[in-house]
């Protein structure tokens, strides 16, 4: 399968075999979406998104565009950042790593996984299983002595 290169914008054929490999059938208004969010391979809230799907084709509702993000995120073709309990991300780099997130400037950007590391993990209530580990870091500007 040929990967979508980090540095082209993503083709109306790739998007098409993302979402059906996916599992998702695709949609005029799925694709717009795609296409945006996995163009700019950016962490982006649903208003943006919406903004930046709309500044192309303003067709497309804000229910549309919550209802695909929620959708991508089930099938796992994007993650969730939580930054806070008012702000969600939605990051379409799925591989595990961590978050900065600048609360000064609304920036979030990426940590590698390995420049985290924990000592252990609490043990699992039973019959759980782990699905993964985020963290976010909270950063503001230091303040001037």
């Amino acid at each position: 399968m040929r990967l979508i290169s980090a540095t082209l914008a993503p083709t109306l054929e790739d998007m098409l075999r993302k979402l059906r490999d996916g599992g998702i059938t695709p949609t005029r208004q799925r694709l717009e979406i795609a296409q945006v969010l996995f163009a700019r391979c950016a962490h982006l809230s649903a208003d943006q998104l919406l903004a930046a799907v709309n500044a192309r084709e303003p067709r497309t509702s804000k229910a549309t565009v919550y209802n695909t993000l929620n959708l991508f995120a089930r099938k796992k073709l994007v993650r969730e950042v939580l930054v806070d309990p008012d702000r969600v991300f939605y990051d379409p780099n799925t591989t595990p790593h961590h978050h900065f997130y600048n609360v000064d400037s609304g920036e979030i950007s990426d940590i590698p996984a390995d420049h985290v590391v924990f000592a252990r993990l609490p043990a699992l209530p039973q019959g759980m299983a782990s699905d993964g580990v985020d963290v976010v870091v909270r950063i503001r500007a230091a303040a001037a002595d």
